[in-house]
């Protein structure tokens, strides 16, 4: 009979650590449970977005404002457009911002990072709203295409190099 008490505690007690790793697993992968906050949704147009997946954090400043809700391609022009869900408290974004697809560190993970624009009643400045696009965008850098412009434009220099040495022990003879 004392065994069995322990035995229930042990298991209420795994139970409770399986509970909390599956919510703490939820919260790291940025998902949530609940879902009070009210979104809206603009789109971007970008030419290249690397590695950048729905649910990817949207920020402005480094501060959470919202999530990629969905990645799409224009059948007409085959660029990929980005669903953004920003918080509907972040209200207050010009229209004439600018999003870039940026990396945390070296090979963090892709996030996109606004730039807010500037906003001038006079000049016929607007916020942005439900539906709307963002027209000034910034494609990700690729760091494979960065070794291999290196890489390659290395080897042709040296190329280079020994032509125009070639030359000149050429015209020297």
């Amino acid at each position: 009979m004392k065994y069995l008490k322990a035995e229930i505690m042990v298991g209420v007690f795994m139970l409770l650590g399986i509970i909390a790793a599956v919510v703490l697993a939820l919260q790291v992968a940025g998902l949530v449970l609940n879902s009070d906050s009210q979104t809206y949704r603009v789109t971007a147009k970008f030419e290249n977005i690397g590695s950048l997946r729905i649910r990817a954090p949207i920020r402005i400043g480094g501060v959470l404002i919202g999530r990629v809700g969905a990645i799409n391609l224009d059948p007409e022009s085959l660029t990929p457009v980005v669903s953004l869900d920003i918080q509907n408290q972040f209200d207050k974004i010009s229209s004439d911002s600018k999003a870039s697809i940026q990396t945390a560190g070296i090979i963090g993970e892709q996030y996109i990072s606004i730039t807010p624009g500037f906003y001038d009643e006079e000049m016929g400045s607007t916020y942005l709203k439900d539906g709307d696009q963002i027209v000034d965008t910034g494609s990700a850098l690729v760091l494979e295409d960065l070794i291999s412009k290196f890489v390659f434009n290395s080897n042709a220099d040296k190329e280079k190099a020994k032509n125009n040495q070639a030359e000149n022990t050429a015209d020297a003879q």
